[in-house]
């Protein structure tokens, strides 16, 4: 991919944004931990963001085939499951082992292409928000990349902002159906899908139980998906066996690439890792990163220029990073 030219964003979204830059409230060179605020995908009053965030919807839900795609699954996602009620013995009998290969199953024979289990940090919640259960299950769906090959998407062709919103849609299908599964074994659970964010922080949690690494686009890059998949949770307190990280060389590859951050058009990838509520991390410039999703309904575009994102693609690279290591 060529290098990007120089954005400039329009009025309309430019007067939205509140005198606080996103990146302030979202803990921009802060050296002591803490949650992470809720921001631009939470609901407009519980955020600072709420103005900017109902103009950047009328762009994104105002391209015909992606709002279509989105209203699609709000009338057709699977019916709230029963409330749980008294343990049944064979489940309550069953090992820790059992209970996880059966929920991974579960979710893997219903859309889910990765699923991992770790258990619930104050990492993983926004400020205000709390939840009782003790494991978190991450599930993720991948794009197709001959969909997502095209981002980022116009109004010519919107097909990588479709194909957004249609995974999206998947990732809420699968934890729906676990929620409700793992309800009807008698135990509690609750999902919480993508993209309007509600309690749980999901990307540190899918680090944790063994998505990847996050690359320097700001996304999850995955041994098998790449950088294109979608996030979706369900929290429970049905008793699992959880995963661990899984550092394979991201990290250093994404030092050394600059694939991402050329043609990222506002110039919102940074070139070097910045401290975040504490921790050094590749951070995306939110303030100059949001006028264009907007414009392109989603954008998408530094995904597909990762070379994990791209078919058949990654097993190389898994060997070219194994043989670093033993070098």
């Amino acid at each position: 991919m060529a290098k990007a030219k120089p954005y400039v964003p329009p009025e309309r979204i430019t007067s939205a944004f509140p005198e606080q830059s996103g990146n302030v409230t979202n803990g921009l060179n802060e050296t002591q931990y803490r949650r992470a605020s809720p921001f631009f995908w939470h609901p407009p009053d519980r955020q600072s963001h709420g103005d900017l965030q109902k103009v950047v919807l009328e762009y994104v839900m105002g391209e015909p085939q992606v709002g279509a795609e989105f209203m699609h699954s709000v009338r057709g996602g699977p019916e709230r499951g029963p409330e749980p009620v008294a343990q049944a013995d064979v489940i309550a009998s069953a090992s820790t082992r059992s209970h996880t290969e059966h929920i991974k199953t579960f979710a893997l024979e219903h859309e889910a292409d990765w699923v991992g289990i770790t258990t619930m940090k104050d990492e993983y919640l926004f400020e205000g928000y709390e939840v009782e259960h003790k494991y978190i299950i991450v599930i993720g769906v991948g794009h197709s990349y001959e969909e997502m090959k095209t981002a980022p998407a116009t109004a010519a062709d919107a097909s990588s902002a479709v194909e957004v919103a249609r995974q999206y849609n998947r990732g809420a299908r699968v934890v729906a159906r676990l929620r409700n599964h793992i309800r009807e074994l008698g135990f509690p659970a609750q999902d919480y899908p993508g993209p309007l964010a509600d309690a749980v922080n999901m990307i540190p949690a899918a680090l944790d139980c063994g998505f990847g690494e996050l690359g320097k686009h700001g996304s999850i890059i995955n041994r098998q998906l790449g950088s294109s998949f979608r996030l979706a949770v369900v929290t429970t307190d049905l008793p699992l066996e959880t995963d661990s990280p899984d550092e394979f060389g991201v990290d250093d590859m994404c030092k050394n690439c600059r694939l991402c951050e050329d043609v990222c058009p506002p110039g919102a990838i940074s070139p070097d890792k910045q401290t975040v509520r504490g921790v050094s991390k590749w951070y995306v410039d939110f303030d100059k990163c949001i006028p264009f999703f907007a414009e392109s309904f989603g954008c998408g575009v530094c995904i597909v220029a990762c070379p994990w994102s791209r078919p058949g693609v990654a097993d190389n690279l898994l060997h070219k990073l194994a043989r670093r290591k033993t070098n």
